[in-house]
């Protein structure tokens, strides 16, 4: 194995005997920040965000942004090896966030180290970002909105088979509340909130929205989560439940929402409305190097940093989407070190 790929497991490992849920960086963003001094590399920091610049920085160029998270979710039942015990049993390393996205972050990281020096047609960002995992205020997008230049493209390192990820799902959360009237359950009286809900989520349930993506497929909305009633022999007079949307590029998600909220009894409040879908053309220079090296391309269901950027981007990284946030997690040893090739050759001679 390589030296950098070696110093990558190395580096990854020490992050992931850290525990650093969303919110809780700190030791693995001074871990960073430790690793680039070494090398020489001067960084900035933005609550546990990690930011690097290339030697060779130019205002008159364009930049790209090479973006993944150190933060993870808490641990989940079913761990058979110690979460934060970074073992290494054959070709597999284990531990909390190794698949989702420490094997993305150590290789984006070493592929920034390998260009640092170079004389490039842009300048390369590194932003190693905290609170990914819970789309936190004082994440990616906070470092964003702090920098007075627009970003040519951003490169989000989750764990895609290091398969090109062109397009992403955009999230709505809605809280729908149905308002009806209460009664006593053994005679006809009130306006049952539960039954109005019930006509609400079959309606959400069967309707078939129009435009559907060629890449993400169509809008999916699900009610997850419901709630009504005190007792057993009153007519419940309020009930809410909730509506996770996944939204393709087709729609906005005002659109959504107004659709839903026009089809619907409920008064409907979303949670948020940032989580935007994103894309890039399929044509853009990136995605087009990344197919002449074999790599396929596909639109992601779920949701990542990529939702912060403004500027096209692609989602592409080492590790198994099915792996994340799973009892026993863990990233192969040799994604890691074809993650760091695939990054650095994507890179090379790419015209943007």
């Amino acid at each position: 194995m390589e030296t950098r790929a070696q110093e990558a497991i190395l580096l990854l490992q020490s992050l992931l005997r850290e525990q650093t849920f969303s919110g809780e960086e700190g030791p693995t963003a001074n871990l960073i920040s430790l690793h680039l001094k070494k090398k020489g590399i001067t960084t900035t920091r933005l609550y546990n965000n990690i930011i690097a610049r290339n030697q060779h920085w130019s205002n008159d160029k364009p930049t790209i942004i090479l973006n993944s998270h150190h933060d993870t979710v808490k641990i989940n039942n079913g761990w058979t090896r110690d979460p934060f015990g970074a073992e290494i049993d054959g070709d597999q390393l284990f531990g909390r966030g190794s698949n989702d996205a420490g094997g993305a972050l150590v290789s984006l990281i070493t592929c920034f180290i390998h260009f640092y020096t170079a004389q490039l047609p842009f300048n390369l960002m590194l932003i190693a970002s905290g609170e990914e995992e819970n789309f936190g205020p004082k994440g990616v997008s906070a470092v964003l909105d702090s920098m007075d230049f627009e970003p040519a493209l951003g490169i989000i390192g989750e764990p895609t088979q290091m398969h090109v990820g062109v397009a992403e799902k955009g999230l709505i959360v809605i809280d729908g509340v149905t308002t009806g009237k209460a009664g006593h359950a053994a005679r006809d009286t009130g306006i049952n909130a539960l039954y109005l809900a019930a006509e609400d989520i079959n309606w959400i349930k069967n309707h078939k929205w129009d435009k559907v993506s060629a890449v993400l497929g169509p809008v999916k909305t699900t009610v997850t989560q419901i709630q009504a009633g005190t007792q057993h022999n009153v007519v419940p007079d309020i009930c809410s439940y909730v509506i996770d949307c996944r939204v393709n590029e087709h729609y906005t998600l005002q659109e959504v929402l107004d659709f839903l909220d026009n089809n619907t009894k409920a008064t409907l409040t979303p949670r948020s409305l940032r989580w935007h879908p994103s894309g890039i053309d399929h044509n853009h220079p990136v995605v087009l190097r990344g197919q002449s090296m074999g790599r396929k391309i596909f639109g992601s269901p779920t949701l990542s940093d990529q939702v912060h950027f403004r500027c096209p981007t692609i989602k592409i990284g080492p590790g198994l989407s099915e792996r994340s946030h799973t009892a026993d997690e863990y990233i192969k040893l040799s994604e890691i070190e074809e993650g760091i090739n695939i990054y650095i050759e994507l890179l090379k001679g790419l015209e943007l």
